[in-house]
């Protein structure tokens, strides 16, 4: 799998915009290549959590996981995060403050780290 440099430049942004509370958004991939982030409508971010209205989520296969900010740095998965991980596609990204290019770990559907590419 692979992400545009372009998408991650987005995501650290949108975070930094939204610290001190969670960014999160879902992540629309074609041709193996992560492209283009998807913001649920009603989507709630605090402090400690965001919460997606999955009820609002299309039925699109072009939709393979989730992204979203932990404003304290750590980038490892909660319990909360595992769950939703199982539920809601096959790649996850976690973005850690300070939101630099290189803070971020990417994890598959059932919380194990892998490697993306960025192109």
């Amino acid at each position: 799998m692979r992400m545009r440099k372009e998408l991650l430049e987005m995501i650290m942004e949108s975070s930094k915009d939204t610290y001190p509370n969670e960014f999160a958004a879902f992540l629309r991939a074609e041709n193996g290549v992560i492209y283009e982030l998807v913001i649920l409508p009603g989507t709630i971010s605090g402090r400690r959590s965001a919460i997606y209205q999955l009820y609002t989520k299309p039925i699109d296969f072009t939709l393979i996981g989730t992204v979203h900010s932990h404003p304290s740095g750590v980038t490892i998965p909660s319990d909360e995060d595992l769950i939703l991980f199982s539920r809601t596609g096959d790649v996850h990204i976690i973005v850690g403050y300070p939101f630099r290019l290189n803070d971020y770990a990417v994890y598959d559907r059932n919380g194990k780290r892998i490697d993306i590419d960025i192109v």
